[in-house]
């Protein structure tokens, strides 16, 4: 699928404010946030088995949330980054209901 590949190898632009009468970000993903090609994405940092720094990518993909690991390794989260998951798991669920 090329929207997964150009998501892991392109940078994120950062989104402007949420317009007024939208659901503001949740407290912990607003600086992980950005889009990609008019969609919203998220960043959730992680390790992999090694501990080396890896990232996490969730976006939407019309009415389908798309969740993007590091090539061919394992995720390994902390409590507060299994948090910031599901708060953006949580929000692309949400957007891909409308």
């Amino acid at each position: 699928m090329d929207l997964i590949g150009s998501t892991v190898t392109r940078p994120a632009t950062v989104t402007s404010p949420a317009p007024q009468g939208e659901k503001a970000a949740a407290p912990g993903l607003k600086d992980l946030q950005g889009s990609f090609e008019g969609r919203q994405v998220w960043h959730v940092s992680c390790g992999d088995v090694i501990n080396r720094d890896r990232c996490l990518t969730v976006l939407v993909d019309q009415n389908k949330v798309v969740l993007v690991g590091p090539p061919g390794e394992t995720a390994v989260l902390s409590r507060g980054q299994l948090g910031q998951l599901r708060d953006a798991l949580r929000e692309a669920a949400e957007q891909a209901e409308r």
